[in-house]
Parts: C-alpha cells; structure tokens; sequence
C-alpha cells in the first residue's frame, strides 16, 4: 500500500489476516488527532496511518467504537432483523479497521509505548521480514486471541483445556461438545471429525476410547492446531488432524460434523465456522455421508437451529436434504445453549436466541 508522508511518497506491505483488501486512502495521523475528526474521516473512507503514541491510538480505537454503538432492536421479521445486525457489525468492522499502525521487522510496532506484540502478530501474520501496515483493531483481536491460545479454554468434557490458535474458531459454547461426549458409541475403532477446527470433537471420541479418530479440516492453521491440541492432551498416537477437503479417504462407523449453522455470508475467516452461505458445507455432509459409512453405520450432524428461529433455513429443508441423501434420523438429542447472548434481552436477536435448541442427529443409510 502506498501514501504521502513529508510530500514523499511511501511504501509498506499490507497484511491482513482476516483476507481484508488494503484501503485505498490513507492519511499519516498523530496524537494532536481527536476523536471525532477520526470517526469523520473513517465514516468518510479514509484510513489513518497513526505515528504518534501506542496507547493514545488504543484510546482513538475505543472512541471510534463508542460512537459507532451497538445497534438498537428494531422491528421486522427475525430474518430482517439478522441481516440489519449483521450490517450492523460489518460497518463496525469496517470503521475499526481504517485505523492503521505501522510493523517493522521482527515484528515490533515503531511507536511510543508500544507493547511486545511479536509473538501475536507472528501468530496472525506469519514471518514479518520487511516494512508492513496493519489495522489496529485487527492486531488487538491478534492480541487477545494469542491469551486465549496461551491459557486455553477449559472443556468439561475433557476436563482440560483446549489451545486456540489465532483463526480456528474455539469451543466457548459448550453444549455441542457436551452432546457427543455424551451420546451412546456406535464403534471404538474408528471415527472420522469432518471440520475439526481445534480437534475438540476429535479429542472427546479419542478420550472416550475410539482407537482412532481421524480430524480433517480444510485450514492449515486449523490443522496446526488440533495437531498441537492433540499433543497437549496425550491423545496423538489415536487422533490425527488431516489437511483435505471435508471426508478423508475410506469408509468409519462413526462420522461426527459440526458444520456451520447461519446459512450468511462469513466476513472473515474465523466467521467460517459459524457462517456458511447456502449451507453448502451442511448440505454436501449430508448428500456425500452415505458414501463414507461403513454398513451400519452412524453420522452424527451437530447442529444449531438457530437458522430456523432467524427465518433462514426451515426444519423442512433440513429434513428434505437427510431424505435426499438417502438418510433417516435414528435419535435425536437435544440440549439448550448456556452462553450469556441466550439470556441477554437486549442482544438485537434475543427471541431466536433464547429459544434456539442445538441437536445431536443419529443418521444411518435406509
């Protein structure tokens, strides 16, 4: 990306982590910058380049958030009222991103008290060799994710913890996880986790006795992760984390997948987990799972209807696509979420929210 800076012309690498292209207008900025010439000249496209102190541009971030608010429940059909929250948080994004810093090799951030950033920014970002640019907001998020991948996540049904790496979507909800550490195994030999993410679902079947659980995920950086999960959780030499596109090669008695549930499109790379334009990812497990079990087998789709509170995808089309694929539900386990947005009543989507079920399907070839 370039701009001007002392009337010369400046160049520095873009990065982003989340896929964002680089702004096309970019002013240099310091601490004589107030708050709300920074919220006018982000509402009007412009990015900020900051050269002045660390901590006062984190204060310029928080302002610029502050003015943007939350967004207020408003009226419409549930369906409306999602595509206005996720405007909503697009817009949020795209304001908090047009505050840039500046990388340097190492990677350090050339300003007045900055922190020690290399080993989130190296998490996100990779290898930082040269001059770069980056959006303060996003290398917060970096910040924040490396403590979380630091300290883990507890998962009771491991009763240990799980270590998220920067990009692979981490198991704070957890009664999805709950449901298949607790429903009956149809085989211990061996299991197929379609969409592993950090291997949470993997290490739960290694854990419960499956003599082989094999994890696939279509991210490096996923796979980095449940490998190094399954590492730290003493499961290794039964689980294995696979780079390939949904199924691995071959036939299990057990093949468990929690797909993305919000058939929307993701904004990042971490909104995949969640986000699944078409539900194409549901879809495809269903139609392609006849074809990886092995005879008497079982899939276990672990789904959110939230999708069908929201007005998204009906019951209907869900059941339609089990029966298409030549499918038929054996049970059904149901379990209410317990993340605080369930019982918030000012979350803009509070209604689907609390009345959302998230279900274990059985499914078995007719």
């Amino acid at each position: 990306m370039a701009w001007v800076e002392a009337g010369a012309g400046v160049t520095a690498r873009w990065r982003s982590a989340n896929g964002r292209p680089a702004p096309g207008h970019v002013e240099v900025v310091d601490d004589a910058l107030t708050a709300d010439a920074a919220y006018r000249m982000a509402s009007q496209g412009t990015a900020m380049l900051w050269h002045g102190d660390f901590h006062n541009a984190r204060q310029i971030l928080n302002a610029l958030d502050r003015r943007i608010g939350t967004g207020k429940k408003a009226g419409g059909t549930p369906a409306e009222q999602f595509y206005r929250h996720r405007q909503s948080a697009s817009h949020r994004a795209r304001i908090l991103g047009l505050l840039l810093i500046p990388l340097d090799p190492g990677p350090v951030v050339p300003l007045r008290r900055a922190p020690d950033i290399r080993e989130a920014a190296a998490e996100a970002y990779g290898g930082i060799g040269e001059s770069s640019v980056v959006s303060l907001h996003e290398l917060v998020g970096a910040v924040g994710a490396h403590e979380w991948r630091r300290n883990g996540v507890y998962v009771d049904a491991l009763q240990d913890r799980i270590h998220p790496h920067y990009g692979t979507f981490f198991p704070t909800r957890s009664e999805y996880v709950d449901l298949v550490a607790a429903a009956a195994l149809p085989s211990d030999t061996l299991a197929f986790d379609v969409g592993t993410g950090t291997g949470v679902l993997a290490a739960v079947l290694a854990r419960r006795g499956l003599r082989r659980v094999i994890a696939t995920d279509n991210e490096p950086r996923a796979i980095a992760c449940a490998t190094e999960n399954f590492r730290n959780l003493g499961v290794q030499d039964r689980a294995e984390a696979v780079l390939t596109d949904m199924f691995p090669p071959g036939r299990a008695p057990l093949i468990v997948c929690n797909p993305p549930w919000i058939p929307a499109t993701p904004h990042s790379s971490l909104d995949s987990a969640v986000y699944d334009p078409g539900s194409r990812m549901l879809f495809r497990f269903l139609a392609e799972l006849p074809g990886h079990l092995e005879p008497g087998g079982e899939g276990w789709l672990v789904l959110s209807d939230l999708a069908e509170h929201l007005g998204l995808r009906s019951r209907k089309d869900l059941l339609a696509a089990v029966e298409a694929a030549g499918l038929k539900v054996t049970e059904r386990l149901d379990t209410k979420p317990t993340h605080p947005k369930a019982s918030d009543r000012e979350d803009p989507l509070f209604e689907a929210r609390s009345a959302e079920v998230t279900s274990l399907w059985r499914l078995v070839s007719r």
